[in-house]
């Protein structure tokens, strides 16, 4: 294995003209980061960032392409992540727990008393974080896209609603309630908004600001233009698409779950930026997300920080469900809080786990080998479609097979 304390190797693999910052690339992982490189030759590539922990420390940190049609992504360049941002807010929960404030197994009508209503009484919080709360309904749940960026209105839709018939007895994605839902229960426990909570349970402990859900305003231009539009199918209009989804019986989950009348539009509107929704809107950098997940494929510890107790991880990567998702329609093995890590392999990690994004980006721990990866980019998907995409899939499969033989 490579001597953290080594000086890393700067020169092995060419890197982008003007680019800004030091990239680290340690012996072993040369050939990951030329996969990287390869993946941003042109400007329509768009561009991203590529971060790798192995038993706690740094090892690769490397970027490239371009942030907007004209500039280049840069050392400092942030992108939003979708998803993967519920991994970092289910890490806020997983802190609470460990110091007692919140207890798993505790109805999340304990800190959330008009979460009872609709019968959801029984509710657990572990129950939530596997996604088998039953309130997976985000299309009709408010008036208008602009309506779930009041979140007020969105908790208490929520908090009205009643659960699926099919929970807790299967898992549905929570593919945007999910954030909103965990964000409320976090600020119920504590009293503390939950934008403030991810900074001092989250970025302050690791000493990395760029963990945001609510973006420092002075910080916005370092955000990298998303594109193409995430219309599931590239040719047919948004809400055409999600009309259709929701009337087709194996895809009305997903439409229900995921297609909020609108969305496509809201993705685009620079006031996201100022509320938390932790569902859909974190901005990150894979900096960032690699040194969070380092710590959670390294029994807690990143960097000589002690950032959770081994314990507390294994409670947050033990699998809580194998039943089939009900809105994906696949085994997700939901853990508390993250899913199964997929790889473009013949070899599943049955101990790695972690949240991808829509449009590609994501980022994963592995408590067998100490790997953790994070992925941004600002290219949505493929040529056809947001919603498949193997590029992180592939740079983890080769990442798994580097760290076992390192």
């Amino acid at each position: 294995m490579n001597d953290p304390a080594r000086k890393p190797d700067l020169d092995p693999v060419p890197t982008p003209p003007l680019v800004t910052g030091v990239m680290r690339i340690d012996t072993g992982f040369r050939t990951l980061a030329s996969q990287f490189f390869d993946l941003f030759h042109r400007t329509q590539d768009g561009g991203g960032a590529l971060a790798v922990y192995l038993h706690g420390e740094p090892v690769l940190d490397v970027w490239a392409g371009w942030a907007t049609p004209v500039d280049r992504w840069q050392m400092d360049t942030v992108a939003l992540s979708f998803s993967t941002g519920k991994g970092v807010a289910s890490t806020v929960l997983h802190r609470l727990a460990e110091r007692g404030v919140i207890e798993y197994d505790a109805p999340v009508a304990q800190y959330w008393p008009e979460f009872a209503a609709a019968g959801k009484e029984g509710i657990t919080i572990r129950g939530l974080m596997s996604h088998r709360a039953g309130l997976h309904r985000v299309r009709g749940l408010v008036r208008g896209p602009l309506g779930l960026m009041d979140h007020a209105a969105v908790t208490a839709a929520l908090a009205a609603s009643a659960p699926d018939a099919r929970s807790p007895r299967m898992p549905g994605y929570h593919a945007v309630t999910y954030g909103t839902l965990v964000a409320e229960l976090a600020t119920r426990a504590t009293g503390t908004p939950f934008a403030e909570l991810v900074r001092t349970e989250i970025a302050e402990p690791l000493g990395v600001p760029e963990f945001w859900f609510v973006v420092p305003p002075e910080e916005r231009h370092r955000i990298a233009k998303s594109f193409p539009r995430i219309t599931p199918f590239r040719l047919l209009p948004w809400e055409t698409t999600s009309f259709a989804l929701s009337r087709i019986p194996g895809l009305r989950g997903v439409a229900d779950a995921g297609m909020p009348q609108g969305f496509d539009e809201l993705v685009r509107n620079p006031a996201i930026h100022d509320v938390a929704m932790p569902g859909w809107n974190g901005v990150f950098n894979a900096r960032a997300l690699a040194k969070m997940y380092g710590a959670l494929a390294n029994s807690g510890s990143v960097e000589g920080i002690r950032f959770l107790r081994p314990e507390t991880v294994a409670q947050m990567s033990e699998v809580q469900t194998t039943d089939r998702d009900y809105v994906l329609g696949i085994r997700m093995n939901w853990r508390l809080g993250y899913h199964s890590a997929l790889v473009a392999s013949r070899t599943q990690y049955g101990h790695a786990f972690g949240h991808y994004g829509l449009g590609g980006s994501g980022a994963f721990a592995d408590t067998e080998s100490g790997l953790a990866l994070a992925f941004v980019t600002n290219r949505m998907g493929n040529a056809l479609t947001p919603l498949t995409d193997l590029r992180m899939m592939r740079l983890g499969a080769q990442a798994q097979s580097i760290a076992r033989r390192l």
